[in-house]
């Protein structure tokens, strides 16, 4: 499962108290002394475990945040389970919200930087592109998001998830904002994922009723669009 919080297992040892028969109380203490001391272990291994792994943080909208779909069809469910898979000390947190603009993700990011971010993948500036914002400004606020992470966590490894507008915006606009992704890339020494929704998106089969929100076919697809880079860097 995604995590979103830290979940730490909790064990309970039951001490039973007798009176009578006293050599079979004594064995019983005894037996009860020993599985509190491997509770005790068990308890300090999860931690330390919990505490020794990397965090793969995913930053976006409502394409990262699983908009129409179960926890168990989205991608960052698919990623985590196959990091599981391989015995990695990854731990993969959503923090996807719809609606989401660059302008809106710069002003959430502090809020989001309060925890530990190794791997961050950073997937915003589609809504920009839908509501035709100025491009310098969508440059800026991702920028500003990419300066926040790097300043809270210098040695965190950066993935940004490129994307296209639509093509009704004309062809100035559709190849400016593509050259950001791209160039924020190089920048930023960064991972780049060419199209985000390669594969998927224009893709009705691959879609939800809306047209622009991948279905469970579409979310595996996107995983593994995302795969190819992300297995870089772990």
């Amino acid at each position: 499962m995604v995590k979103n919080c830290s979940r730490f297992p909790l064990f309970k040892v039951l001490f039973f108290i007798g009176i009578l028969f006293f050599f079979a109380c004594s064995n019983e203490a005894e037996k009860q002394e020993t599985s509190a001391s491997e509770t005790t272990s068990t308890e300090d291994s999860s931690k330390e475990k919990q505490s020794n792994e990397r965090v793969i943080l995913f930053f976006g909208n409502s394409l990262t945040a699983g908009y129409g779909l179960e926890e168990d069809e989205t991608f960052t469910h698919i990623i985590d389970e196959r990091i599981d898979s391989f015995n990695l000390p990854y731990t993969v947190v959503n923090a996807g919200l719809s609606g989401e603009t660059t302008a809106g993700g710069l002003g959430r990011i502090d809020w989001v930087l309060q925890q530990q971010v190794d791997i961050f993948v950073l997937e915003l500036g589609a809504n920009d592109a839908l509501r035709g914002i100025d491009l310098k400004s969508t440059r800026e606020n991702l920028k500003g998001i990419l300066d926040k992470v790097k300043k809270a966590n210098p040695d965190v490894d950066i993935i940004i998830a490129g994307m296209l507008a639509p093509p009704n915006m004309g062809k100035e606009y559709t190849d400016e904002f593509k050259s950001i992704f791209s160039d924020l890339a190089k920048e930023y020494n960064a991972g780049l994922i060419p199209f985000f929704l390669d594969g998927v998106g224009g893709i009705p089969e691959m879609n939800q009723d809306d047209g622009i929100h991948p279905n469970a076919a579409g979310e595996k697809i996107v995983a593994e669009n995302i795969w190819v880079v992300l297995e870089e860097y772990l």
